[in-house]
């Protein structure tokens, strides 16, 4: 399935702000439902961390241009969570 991916950065910026988008949705959605994860903002990092493994993959199946993409989406995201963060304050 990797394979018919094109290898391009704006094809891995997409999969890069997407994925990691989906799971913190609902993360937030559970984390505002269940009051013990209110605090647990690890599970943030965790959702933005899968990126690492995606990285991994691409790079793995040679499309460097799509890992270049993910990683530079991954520094985004970030730096959404350091400033998610610094507002709690």
């Amino acid at each position: 399935m990797l394979s018919k991916v094109k290898d391009t950065v704006w094809m891995g910026m997409a999969i890069g702000l997407a994925v990691p988008g989906v799971l913190v949705g609902i993360t937030w959605f559970v984390m505002h439902q269940v009051a013990y994860l209110a605090k647990a903002d690890l599970l943030l990092i965790g959702c933005i961390g899968v990126n690492a493994v995606l990285l991994k993959l691409f790079f793995k199946e040679n499309k460097e241009n799509a890992g270049r993409g993910i990683l530079s989406v991954t520094f985004l995201w970030a730096f959404a969570f350091f400033f998610y963060k610094v507002s709690q304050s």
